[in-house]
């Protein structure tokens, strides 16, 4: 039996839709796409706004303060996401366990992912492991997939130009 990639997968796809949202039906279904997700249904302008409306209350999580107030956030998107676990094997892909009703649209399917996806991704590798990039001018949220856990930046691009802006910083101060 194969294992569902819920985890790693879904908050990447989560923190790439939060950070630029898509536009269309068409653009949410091609991200979704090349995110690995199969799509079984026409997407819609309903789907859309769907998925508009849950990044938000995804992003509660991320900005949650506390563990407790992190889980309480998720539980939250759980009760409203996911259902009771299920054996499938729909489109001859393998038996595998969905976190969902099988009748939803893009957008249910993409929420019943991420909520368990990010339930995973945090209880196994860390309550602290959603956040918000370090870069004051950016402000994106990450999943920290690291080793260690200790991303601090969105992107290589934002670490890189807070390393620079410190370290001129400092020659300032220096030479000042």
């Amino acid at each position: 039996m194969q294992q569902n990639p819920y985890g790693e997968d879904p908050v990447r796809l989560i923190v790439d839709l939060a950070a630029v949202p898509p536009r269309s039906p068409e653009e949410f279904a091609d991200r979704c796409v090349k995110a690995g997700m199969a799509i079984d249904r026409p997407v819609g302008e309903a789907d859309l706004a769907e998925l508009l409306a849950f990044i938000p209350r995804w992003l509660a999580v991320v900005d949650a303060e506390t563990p407790r107030q992190r889980a309480a956030e998720l539980n939250e998107l759980l009760t409203m996401s996911s259902s009771h676990p299920r054996l499938t094997d729909h489109a001859d892909g393998g038996w595998h366990i969905h976190y969902r009703d099988d009748d939803l649209g893009l957008a249910g399917v993409v929420r019943a992912v991420v909520s368990v996806g990010t339930a995973l991704h945090l209880t196994g590798r860390g309550m602290d492991r959603l956040s918000r990039c370090a870069l004051a001018e950016c402000g994106r949220a990450y999943g920290d997939f690291t080793r260690a856990g200790r991303q601090r930046y969105c992107s290589h691009a934002c670490a890189n130009r807070d390393a620079v802006r410190r370290f001129r910083a400092r020659r300032a101060e220096r030479s000042g």
